[in-house]
């Protein structure tokens, strides 16, 4: 089958993978009516596009904490990529540098930060969970430093685990074989069957719930890499995230596995721009599919967004090729979109080439 759009990859990792390992990729919290409306919220987002303009150069190169990137499309950090493929993060590694973007790397990776350094060059970002053994958080981030990596993405909406009923329901944990690889060797790399799910149990037990603002300034006291905070979606968290010295903020709501009921990122994303006034970059994640998304984040103030499930799926389609086309794809739908809004360049994309039905509330139907 040709592929032709990123949603397409869902349906074959669907067929591909064993049922516990898609739940676990798929799923959101509960009612998982945030997952649903981190989709939805993008289709009540309209264009106001320009015409007769030149559009025959489009720039679609940005910069990020001053590394310069093709497209201001990045890959989120998802955990234990070697369930949907034997190559798993180091495939997406070797795809996300040959499509000279970000890649971030989640701590709960089955290939250890050195294996994907040893992949080849690239620009990477380290997703960082903050646990009661701050030792182990020395270790990991020491690591990263070591290891190339140029940022570290600090997930902060997750002192417990959200509540995901199908990683209950299937019992969820890691298949024989693979192993949480940044963990070997701190005893915390093994996620055993459960009554609840597993890893429900594995982070109960290490990740420090008592985590604040505070220990930013302690995180930055261990490291001189630049500090993302990932999962702000107030813009009273994002004022204080200012004030503590982050380096940019991910709009983020962990893809929708923590607290169902919030907003979809997209509709929080104006809110924590206009809140930080320019004075640190912020950064989409939750619900891209197409490059109209990826627009409709930048005329809202996005610096960038990160993506998450599709590199999953992808990965699982068809390996490296599979992440290769899916952020192929991506950038040509968004240059498309620039070119067909009048936007030669990511500076040219403003608020005036969107609607929302927050701006005219009788526009847009309830569902489209």
């Amino acid at each position: 089958m040709e592929i032709t759009n990123v949603m397409e990859y869902e349906k074959i990792a669907k067929e591909k993978l064993p049922k516990m390992v898609y739940d676990y990729y798929a799923s959101g919290a509960e009612d998982q009516w945030t997952l649903q409306e981190n989709r939805n919220a993008f289709s009540r987002i309209l264009f106001r596009p320009r015409i007769l303009i030149d559009v025959s150069k489009i720039d679609v190169s940005t910069t990020v904490l001053g590394f310069n990137i093709s497209m201001p499309i990045m890959v989120a950090p998802t955990a234990m990529q070697k369930m949907a493929h034997p190559d798993g993060e180091l495939a997406t590694a070797r795809a996300t540098s040959a499509a000279g973007t970000i890649m971030t790397l989640s701590s709960w990776a089955t290939c250890s930060v050195e294996e994907v350094a040893s992949t080849g060059p690239g620009i990477r970002f380290f997703q960082l969970y903050v646990y009661k053994d701050r030792n182990v958080v020395r270790q990991l981030v020491k690591r990263a430093e070591e290891a190339g990596f140029k940022a570290i993405a600090l997930t902060v909406d997750t002192p417990r685990l959200g509540r995901r009923e199908s990683d209950i329901k299937n019992r969820f944990a890691l298949p024989r074989g693979l192993t949480l690889k940044n963990f070997e060797g701190l005893d915390l790399g093994k996620i055993d069957k459960t009554n609840d799910s597993g890893l429900a149990s594995y982070v109960a037990g290490q990740v420090d719930q008592s985590l604040s603002w505070k220990d930013i300034k302690w995180l930055q006291s261990i490291t001189s890499l630049p500090i993302l905070v990932k999962g702000v979606i107030t813009a009273e968290d994002a004022r204080i995230a200012v004030e503590y010295g982050a380096a940019g903020i991910i709009v983020s709501n962990h893809g929708a596995r923590q607290l169902d009921y919030v907003p979809a990122t997209i509709m929080a994303l104006e809110e924590v721009v206009k809140a930080v006034e320019g004075r640190l970059p912020v950064f989409l994640d939750g619900g891209v599919r197409r490059g109209t998304d990826v627009f409709k984040a930048l005329a809202l103030g996005a610096s960038g967004v990160f993506v998450g499930r599709p590199s999953l799926f992808s990965l699982a389609a068809n390996g490296e090729a599979g992440v290769r086309k899916m952020l192929q794809m991506l950038r040509d739908e968004f240059e498309l979109t620039m070119a067909l809004s009048g936007c030669r360049s990511l500076r040219e994309i403003t608020r005036n080439h969107i609607k929302t039905d927050w701006d005219f509330p009788h526009y847009l139907p309830a569902k489209l």
